[in-house]
């Protein structure tokens, strides 16, 4: 008899045992609540944003009213600087700057951009890979790293809130895994009491949208020939800058997480070549057959430089 209940229960446990280790959501899933919760919580956070720049502290408050986002970004040390957003319009204050407003979804400057991601369209290209859980502003959190699977792209690790599920700490890695920047909170309250808050953004008169001069869409006479899994064109356009007498001509690129664009003009120059990192931003230059190329944005420098490399033109 206490062999057949031996074996009862060993069955019982197995069957069960799938059930229970799949009661924590997948990192996929996790990190979709987290941006969920990011744009519709009533929340205020106080957070430090360390870059190879230094440090700089911050007060962040999001709330939703009659299904309308506001939110207030505010820097807490040094001239005033204040966005603040209203439904899609992102107004922006600083000190000795005329007040303008932009377009926008939520506010960008400052906030990690993975937060905001479509987790759906990164998982075709970049792994979600669960490290465990950790204390972050002494609570319980789950940490994600996130990692593109050509290895061609930077890396994040994410701790996310159990309780809210929102994001407590940010730090986006190098490809040879040292901190090139990170997002801490230091202090949060989830409460609906944080709508009254912002309830003054409701009537508040915004700066007027400021209006961005739409450039040349034509066909251009070059393109790069590589580029990594899942970077896509999202914008081009030919302008003329001052102080340079040829137009130049831009594509915008973006995988959904980072964005680059490659800048093509005419020059008079000799060959030569460039690389300038700072932080997440690389701007690489060469000078190929009377153009010059520049790759600029969130990119590792051997990724850009390839990029650089693969442009070529319609008469070659």
């Amino acid at each position: 008899m206490k062999q057949i209940w031996f074996a009862v229960c060993l069955m019982t446990g197995s069957l069960l045992t799938p059930a229970i280790a799949s009661a924590d959501p997948t990192p996929e899933a996790l990190l979709q609540e987290m941006s969920k919760a990011s744009q519709s919580l009533n929340y205020e956070i106080a957070f430090i944003s360390i870059t190879k720049q230094g440090i700089d502290s911050y007060r962040y408050r999001h709330a939703i009213s009659n299904n309308f986002p506001l939110a207030q970004l505010v820097l807490m040390d040094g001239p005033r600087r204040e966005i603040v957003q209203r439904g899609k319009d992102i107004s922006y204050f600083e000190t000795g700057l005329q007040p303008f407003t932009l377009d926008g979804d939520h506010i960008v400057d400052s906030l990690p951009a993975i937060v905001f991601s479509d987790f759906s369209r990164l998982t075709k290209y970049y792994d979600f890979i669960p490290v465990g859980r950790a204390r972050a502003v002494d609570r319980l959190s789950q940490v994600i790293r996130v990692v593109s699977r050509d290895g061609t792209r930077f890396s994040y690790v994410i701790w996310v809130d159990e309780d809210t599920k929102l994001p407590l700490r940010v730090d986006l890695l190098d490809r040879d895994g040292e901190t090139l920047e990170q997002f801490r909170v230091i202090s949060f309250v989830a409460d609906v009491a944080v709508k009254g808050s912002l309830s003054m953004l409701e009537k508040a008169t915004l700066p007027p949208v400021l209006s961005v001069p739409a450039g040349d869409k034509g066909q251009f006479s070059w393109q790069p020939k590589w580029l990594p899994d899942g970077v896509t064109e999202v914008a081009r356009s030919r302008r003329n800058l001052p102080n340079i007498p040829v137009p130049i001509e831009s594509r915008l690129y973006s995988d959904g997480l980072f964005s680059f664009s490659v800048n093509v003009n005419a020059t008079t120059n000799p060959p030569s070549e460039q690389l300038v990192r700072q932080g997440r931003r690389t701007v690489q230059t060469e000078i190929r057959n009377a153009n010059e190329i520049t790759v600029v944005g969130e990119l590792p420098p051997s990724t850009a430089k390839r990029i650089a490399e693969s442009i070529v033109f319609a008469a070659q």
